[in-house]
């Protein structure tokens, strides 16, 4: 009944200096390795430049290290040193750096704890349920699962697969997520989350519930009914202000603007009711320079809009929090021109805060 969530909880400053939710991740919650990194480099640079004196003002970031400390007490919760720590991957991973850099840290500061990497289709294939309902691969136990896989329907190639996280979700291990905590990331879950009556279920608060409240902006039901009706009125009368998005994760998958009307009215009611419609945020924004590969050189001055997403790791049942820490930050960094920004997919690039007064 213990689960185990790695958390990025993502925002955006809005023009009205309130800082406003994006989404929530809860499985596969990427870059605390490759941004725990970007602070030393940043630093270099910095110090390179002659700029010691701004070094303070780069705040520390331990994403890495807080990530892979909860995944260990999860391990040490269960009690049983001869068991590995799963992690979960796709057949081919484009983000497979951020992956190892938290096996690498285990393997480095815990060398008593193994790790191992198995795919859907290989656990499909391998897996079984010991007479305890341990999680069996092959002759080796698995007792925390972490997934880096599994959140799109890609990723199902067939039976194997679901049976796959069928037997996970079956086992004794240790998930993260569960598929509570996956379904509770989901676009759907989040928009009737922010209701102020669904809040109030798991916040007994009224001034907790108005401060998580000042965060959300505007989401919007579009299921088959009269709330539903009200929201697609909304967003074809005014559709720079929304954003439509779906229930998939990993980037590049919403609707913004003026696509939105014409992608509404190809949708039958029922389609529509899989998606939600959120208003969109509109930061301020910043002067910088993009660096890529194959870019220009040197990079022009553009305008640019970051996004900050906070980490955190919570181990708990339905009755008890267990543990429960912030463990750092990522920020994100994109053309202001660009919908997506997504750092896989090309769209943004990982940067690191710099803190003024």
């Amino acid at each position: 009944t213990v689960t185990l969530a790695l958390l990025r909880s993502d925002y955006l400053p809005n023009f009205s200096d309130a800082i406003k939710q994006v989404e929530i991740n809860t499985i596969a919650s990427s870059f605390g390795g490759i941004s725990t990194i970007m602070t030393p480099m940043h630093s270099y640079i910095l110090a390179e430049l002659g700029y010691q004196d701004k070094l303070i003002n780069l705040p520390e970031n331990k994403a890495l290290s807080g990530l892979c400390d909860a995944m260990v007490e999860a391990w040490k919760l269960q009690a049983r040193p001869s068991a590995a720590i799963l992690f979960v991957v796709e057949n081919v991973t484009y983000n497979i750096c951020d992956q190892r850099f938290h096996e690498f840290y285990i393997r480095e500061t815990y060398p008593h704890v193994t790790v191992i990497r198995r795919t859907l289709t290989e656990i499909g294939e391998t897996g079984r349920l010991g007479p305890g309902k341990e999680l069996l691969l092959g002759d080796i136990e698995a007792s925390v699962v972490y997934f880096r896989a599994g959140y799109e329907p890609g990723h199902y190639f067939g039976q194997c697969e679901w049976d796959a996280r069928l037997l996970i979700e079956r086992s004794l291990a240790i998930k993260c997520p569960s598929i509570q905590y996956h379904l509770a990331g989901t676009k759907k879950v989040q928009q009737a989350l922010a209701k102020t009556d669904v809040l109030r279920r798991f916040v007994g608060d009224e001034t907790k519930i108005e401060a998580i409240r000042d965060i959300f902006t505007g989401l919007y039901s579009l299921d088959q009914d009269e709330g539903g009706d009200e929201a697609v009125a909304l967003a074809l009368a005014n559709p720079e202000r929304y954003v439509l998005k779906p229930q998939r994760e990993g980037g590049g998958n919403n609707v913004y603007g003026e696509d939105i009307p014409a992608a509404l009215k190809a949708m039958s009611s029922a389609e529509r009711s899989a998606w939600i419609l959120m208003e969109r945020i509109f930061p301020p924004l910043s002067d910088g320079y993009m660096i890529r590969p194959n870019g220009p050189s040197p990079p022009p001055l553009v305008q640019l809009v970051s996004e900050l997403g906070i980490f955190g790791t919570i181990i708990g049942s339905k009755d008890k929090i267990l543990y429960n820490k912030q463990v750092g930050h990522m920020l994100r960094t994109k053309l202001s021109s660009s919908n997506e920004g997504g750092v896989a997919a090309g769209s943004g690039a990982l940067d690191s805060p710099y803190l003024i007064d």
